[in-house]
């Protein structure tokens, strides 16, 4: 580790009242290499012995859960989610040891060509012995979990640099680790910013980022030019489809806990509305009156509904889409502007009267704030909602479930929740890959969250009579050799 370090940041209070060390690039490169020689130990224990490991770890995990949830808690603002995320990380790590024997003993395999009968195969199973995490700062432990584990699960070593944001997690984590010492010797965490992370990939075999379009896109450059895979889980712009047959009440809801919920600071947050205009004002009416009953966690008592903005700065990129949006026309009922009191808060906001010209429906605003278009035909919702660099995921809703899929077959996504929204945040075990600008590489969901990290080695052997080998000289005369 260096003598530099990296102040952080309450949310609440606004004060920078933590710390932690910058690891440098030789830092970095010694850990690298201290997990390329535990990497096969690892490996050695089978999908059985790693999957008693990673039990043993949920059991620690739970013990630290208080611990856990109270880091994550002053990291992010959030007491409830942070709980939640918290509980979620041990469900996320006993069902990686749960599932991992069947998917390996599935994928494994051998047999014979179709194509030369005299030849079998084997499939050998190979790992890549060190995948770097580069994870971020909304969601910190569980985003950091997510790929580690499947690295892990799969047989890899792994190091995790989580985001130098919201870092207070990695004490109480570090001691849970450090009761299984086989794991602890596969996964090392490192500390520090953007230096430390691009040092990680110089000394790895794959990397795992999370993170924004801009950072995403250095990396795979990055990831490039070392010439090993990049699994990237980048931004969004989701939209929702809101049929004119659709329950308004129950959208209302969903669009609010999507976008509004976690203070609009998820990749899979509902960031633009598309309502038929038949419907349109009693969708913003029910939309209203539900925000009616939130608040504000900045108050003497801490109390309230949404938590402060995490990384002070977003809150820049939120009022400059809704200034924008407001100058080209758009009408703001109900927020629009910070409230400051030793932290930042935004409250729910609301526009109506955006166009597609608006940044607000462009670029990932990350913030609690539900921009409403309308629409006159199904075809129209779907070519607003195509008109994105983004692809992440989407949502949907009609009383007619056919039409509803109808509509989502042909969103340029790579999930879609139909009657509810951003179900991609509580759903880890079904595959789907990110289009567009929103991400690279295989689905960090369902089993092939945990295959991408695997490489297939085939031994092709013969049991008949070497073929003989055919060559035609520039005459096409034939001759045998």
């Amino acid at each position: 580790m260096s003598n530099t370090t990296i102040s952080v940041r309450n949310p609440r209070t606004g004060l920078y009242d933590h710390e932690i060390r910058v690891a440098s690039a030789d830092a970095v490169a010694r850990c690298a290499q201290a997990l390329r020689e535990a990497q096969p130990r690892w490996l050695a224990l089978g999908a059985e012995g790693r999957a008693r490991c990673l039990n043993r770890f949920a059991d620690a995990v739970m013990s630290e859960i208080g611990a856990l949830a109270e880091a994550l808690a002053v990291d992010t603002g959030r007491s409830t989610f942070a709980k939640f995320e918290a509980f979620k990380s041990v469900e996320l790590i006993r069902m990686w040891a749960e599932r991992t024997p069947s998917i390996l003993e599935q994928l494994a395999g051998s047999g014979q060509s179709g194509q030369v009968p005299a030849v079998h195969y084997q499939h050998r199973l190979i790992p890549y012995e060190v995948v770097a995490v580069i994870s971020p700062w909304n969601v910190p432990l569980l985003l950091a979990m997510i790929d580690s584990l499947a690295a892990l699960s799969a047989g890899c070593a792994v190091l995790l640099k989580p985001s130098e944001v919201t870092p207070r997690f990695i004490v109480p984590l570090q001691r849970a680790l450090d009761t299984v010492p086989e794991l602890a010797a596969v996964l090392r965490v490192v500390t520090g910013g953007a230096d430390t992370g691009s040092a990680m990939i110089d000394q790895v075999d794959a990397v795992c980022f999370t993170g924004s379009v801009q950072t995403g896109r250095k990396v795979a450059q990055q990831a490039a030019t070392c010439f090993i895979p990049a699994f990237l889980e980048l931004g969004g712009k989701d939209p929702a489809i809101i049929l004119p047959d659709a329950d308004l009440t129950l959208a209302a809801r969903a669009v609010i806990r999507s976008a509004i919920g976690m203070t609009g600071q998820a990749c899979q947050s509902l960031e633009r509305v598309y309502c038929h205009e038949s419907v349109a004002g009693d969708f913003i009416e029910a939309l209203l009156s539900q925000l009616k009953d939130l608040s504000l966690t900045c108050t003497d008592s801490g109390e309230g509904d949404i938590a402060p903005l995490i990384f002070e700065r977003q809150v820049e990129t939120i009022q400059c889409h809704v200034d924008d949006a407001l100058k080209k026309g758009a009408t703001c009922l109900t927020g629009g502007e910070p409230v400051r009191a030793g932290g930042v808060w935004y409250p729910p906001t609301v526009l109506s009267g955006v166009t597609q010209d608006m940044l607000i429906m462009q670029e990932e605003t990350f913030g609690p704030v539900i921009p409403i278009a309308t629409f006159s035909s199904p075809e129209e919702a779907i070519a607003l909602a195509n008109d994105s660099s983004f692809g992440l995921s989407a949502a949907v809703f009609s009383a007619d479930q056919g039409a509803a899929i109808a509509v989502a077959e042909c969103l340029q996504v790579g999930a879609v929740s139909i009657n509810d929204a951003s179900l991609t945040g509580v759903v880890n075990d079904v595959e789907k890959n990110s289009f567009r600008f929103s991400g690279m590489g295989g689905s960090r969901m369902g089993p092939a969250g945990l295959t991408r990290f695997l490489r297939k080695r085939a031994l092709l052997i013969q049991t008949g009579e070497p073929a003989a080998i055919q060559l035609f000289s520039d005459k096409d005369e034939e001759r045998s050799v």
